[in-house]
């Protein structure tokens, strides 16, 4: 079991993170045979930029073990439904991915092993859990770098839990903290989770309450303090809800019920032993040499070596 790490722990959903570069970075870079790598080199990129400007101690690439759990889907079916592209009975469901990205994903893991980035996934987890529960267990501050509003329920100013969201390649980072959730959304870390359920989310498959969008959320978590408070004063008489929101969030019950264990990340998942300490040198050299040369990673990858060696 992970102890309480120390340092400052960036976290990277390195799924977001490849699917930013995939689509950031031309199909046109590609290996000598002619394999596109634009998502491999993109990452590298990434991670290169990423460690330059924010001089993390411990960095963990954190990967969907299982995009889509099955306790997940028996909650609520419709969660990310839209994207399987087939469905299997033992194991997770096949995501819906790019062609020339599936196969580039491989590569991405080999060269985070053999540079020596700790890379963790978790059976039955998605990468939000992983990142979760290791953000539950530092001790110190955490960055977790996403392109998912999911995670901005972890974030925690007390204990220095920060996202750092890409609003343009990662050159361009909005440092989300607490000030920022409020002025944006009206909630804090703690609260995000009601609102997001609250409203829902098309790109993952949650209903939400229909008819009541994020600013009605977010008033109604502003009037009542939290899920359990709104669903209280659907029973009030004397409390201060609209005929029509009384009679959708009482409809809305059944989803309610379950929502929460969706949205919220899990903080319990059984993590392996690993050392998450920024390598300052490749952990492997001569597999690292060879992945350079196989997939063409020339430039990227030599940046990222020079950055983790300075």
């Amino acid at each position: 079991m992970m102890r309480g790490v120390t340092g400052r722990l960036m976290l990277l959903d390195t799924a977001s993170l490849y699917f930013r570069a995939y689509f950031g970075v031309p199909d046109s870079v590609k290996a000598p045979d002619g394999t596109p790598v634009n998502a491999v080199r993109g990452l590298l990129d990434f991670i290169d930029r990423l460690v330059k400007d924010h001089r993390p101690d411990r960095l963990v690439a954190c990967m969907d073990a299982d995009w889509r759990p099955k306790w997940r889907v028996e909650l609520i079916p419709t969660y990310k439904a839209h994207r399987v592209a087939e469905e299997h009975a033992q194991g997770p469901d096949a995501e819906e991915v790019p062609d020339t990205l599936s196969p580039q994903v491989p590569v991405i893991e080999e060269v985070l092993d053999a540079l020596g980035i700790a890379r963790v996934g978790v059976a039955r987890y998605e990468a939000d859990d992983v990142i979760g529960t290791f953000t539950a267990r530092a001790e110190g501050p955490v960055d977790i770098v996403t392109g998912d509003r999911d995670l901005y329920q972890l974030v925690d100013d007390a204990r220095g839990v920060r996202v750092l969201y890409p609003l343009k390649g990662v050159g361009t980072l909005q440092l989300t903290d607490e000030a920022v959730l409020r002025e944006k959304y009206g909630v804090d870390g703690r609260g995000y989770v009601d609102l997001a359920l609250l409203r829902g989310d098309p790109s993952d498959g949650l209903p939400g309450v229909p008819g009541i969008g994020e600013k009605t959320a977010a008033k109604l978590l502003a009037e009542f303090g939290d899920l359990a408070g709104i669903m209280a004063a659907v029973d009030d008489p004397k409390a201060r809800l609209t005929p029509s929101q009384r009679k959708r969030l009482d409809e809305a019950r059944p989803y309610v019920a379950v929502a929460p264990k969706v949205v919220r990340v899990a903080a319990d998942v059984p993590l392996p032993d690993v050392d998450t300490a920024l390598p300052r040198a490749p952990r492997d050299p001569a597999g690292l040499d060879a992945l350079a040369v196989r997939w063409g990673l020339g430039g990227s990858l030599q940046r990222l070596l020079t950055t983790l060696t300075a």
